[in-house]
């Protein structure tokens, strides 16, 4: 049942970046552009994407590796299955956390040092 609410909400992540980027939220390319920042600030830990970007570099791997948990031959539509989830919760999760990223970015760079706001 966690693998199942898990992907449901990887699922929905996608949706919710998809419509977003279409009801005036960030482009795709704003999205791409902003990867590198976001890594960047969270190396440096400003930003608290850290366990985030780590299951994102996993799936990557998973991904584009050559092992693979249900081989693609011997049990062909199945094999291609759990390579299709892990992308589809891959591209949800860049979505996601790029559009968190750059909402974070947008605020942090409205905040004064030294200044309390009311």
């Amino acid at each position: 049942m966690g693998k199942t609410l898990k992907r449901s909400a990887a699922f929905v992540a996608l949706a919710r970046a998809l419509a977003a980027g279409t009801r005036g939220g960030p482009s795709l390319g704003a999205r791409l552009a902003a990867l590198p920042r976001m890594i960047r600030a969270t190396t440096r830990g400003e930003y608290d994407g850290g366990l985030r970007l780590a299951l994102m570099a996993g799936a990557t791997a998973y991904i584009v590796s050559p092992i693979d948990l249900l081989p693609e031959i011997p049990l062909a539509i199945f094999g291609l299955a759990d390579d299709a989830v892990m992308v589809t919760w891959l591209a949800g999760s860049v979505l996601a956390e790029t559009e968190r990223f750059l909402e974070w970015e947008a605020r942090r760079s409205s905040v004064i040092p030294g200044h309390v706001v009311p």
